[in-house]
């Protein structure tokens, strides 16, 4: 087996050295830890081991390489150990669950990961090092902009997938991040831990880069190189699933997109189609009129509406409990003039006036003889009286369900 590298080099020079974090072990710790996933990589692991020594003697680091065993049937144990690096038996499978463990395992300051199926160019981690050495918190390779070899990555996630995720990402979170799910990256030890990452799948690239944009934190982008990797067994992405995977989370940590812009947006149109409707049918063209029909599903959309607004609120009281998301202050300033009370006059305001249309419209029918009705007439007051009936409802009992949550964060 081949001595540590700590032995081999000595503390480098350049660049400031600060004061070791809690988390890093208060024996043999190493400025650097180079993480590799692994998972049944025996015809790679051993190239990539030497490549990130080489670049780490070459540069005169004190590092360690560690290999986050994911539960390896082919010897990659072994190789790693004969490869003079430290490996990390991760029995909770999952990508993002090897790369968690492998770095809380780390001795490293600073921590560069990447895969060790030879895609990554390990020799090359010179830009890395020094971004971390400069302050940033996390630092992101861009193969679009280092080159993408020819068969490295199926076209539609060179042209479709991962394209389109990186814009939905910097859409949602004004991430700077340009190529959001590049496996080559590097974050100090301290980053890491504010990041407080909760998922164990191929989330996990989409979540480090998120909470590190959420946190206001300091992102660098350096272009890499993707060669095709060295397997001669089809690689452990799923495209379609995988891709599926990073776009639900982000929904999931975006309740403005999932919840609160779709919701107003529903509300917005559905008021002012029903205040278009409410006087009477809206002749389009020489064919179609908008009537009673029409108007049902309008208030229809300001209920539907009104629930994706609830939710968006109630999703982010919740992550912001459970530290899933930093705090929002426009939310806090919401939540601190928010009052159960206010919320049941609200509600029962809009409640008392759909009853007072119901009444309206039953006084009506009475005057009748309870007899037929012009549909035309009766639904346009029915309609809405029965919308502010759900709508005052649903604001009544959202408000107790809102003091609840704020009970948990006072």
């Amino acid at each position: 087996m081949k001595a540590p590298l700590a032995a081999q080099a000595g503390p480098t020079a350049i660049g400031p050295v600060r004061e070791p974090d809690p988390l890093t072990l208060s024996e043999g710790a190493f400025e650097l830890t180079v993480v590799m996933p692994c998972l049944n990589e025996s015809l790679t692991l051993a190239t990539c081991i030497r490549k990130a020594r080489a670049c780490i003697e070459r540069l005169g680091l004190h590092a360690e390489v560690v290999v986050a065993d994911n539960g390896s049937t082919d010897g990659s144990q072994r190789i790693a150990e004969q490869e003079g690096a430290r490996v990390v038996d991760v029995p909770e499978r999952g990508y993002g669950a090897a790369l968690y463990h492998g770095t809380r395992q780390a001795r490293g300051r600073y921590v560069i990961m990447g895969d060790s199926d030879d895609s990554y160019d390990f020799s090359r981690l010179d830009a890395f090092v020094e971004k971390l050495r400069a302050g940033a918190d996390l630092v992101m390779g861009d193969r679009f902009a280092g080159g993408i070899a020819p068969g490295a990555m199926p076209w539609k996630n060179k042209h479709i997938g991962n394209p389109a995720l990186s814009e939905i990402g910097r859409l949602f979170f004004h991430s700077p991040v340009r190529d959001f799910h590049c496996g080559l990256r590097g974050y100090s030890r301290e980053a890491f831990e504010r990041m407080r990452l909760q998922t164990r799948g191929m989330e996990f690239a989409s979540e480090m880069v998120i909470k590190a944009t959420l946190l206001n934190m300091r992102i660098e982008e350096v272009p890499t190189t993707l060669s095709k990797d060295g397997r001669d067994r089809p690689p452990h992405l799923r495209p379609l699933r995988d891709g599926w995977r990073h776009f639900r989370f982000m929904l999931l940590y975006s309740p403005r997109w999932l919840f609160l812009y779709p919701g107003l947006l529903l509300m917005i149109a559905g008021l002012v189609l029903s205040l278009i409707l409410l006087p009477g049918p809206l002749q389009l063209g020489s064919v179609a009129v908008l009537d009673v029909h029409t108007l049902l599903f309008a208030v229809t959309g300001i209920l539907l509406g009104f629930q994706g607004v609830v939710f968006a609120f109630c999703a982010r009281v919740y992550a912001l409990q459970e530290q899933l998301l930093p705090e929002d202050r426009v939310l806090q300033r919401l939540l601190d003039h928010f009052t159960l009370e206010h919320g049941v006059i609200v509600g029962t305001v809009i409640f008392l006036a759909g009853m007072a249309g119901a009444s309206y419209a039953l006084l009506s029918w009475s005057i009748s003889g309870f007899g037929p009705l012009d549909p035309s007439v009766t639904l346009r007051i029915a309609i809405p009286a029965a919308g502010a009936i759900c709508l005052g409802g649903q604001i009544v009992m959202t408000s107790f369900f809102m003091s609840f949550l704020k009970l948990r964060r006072q």
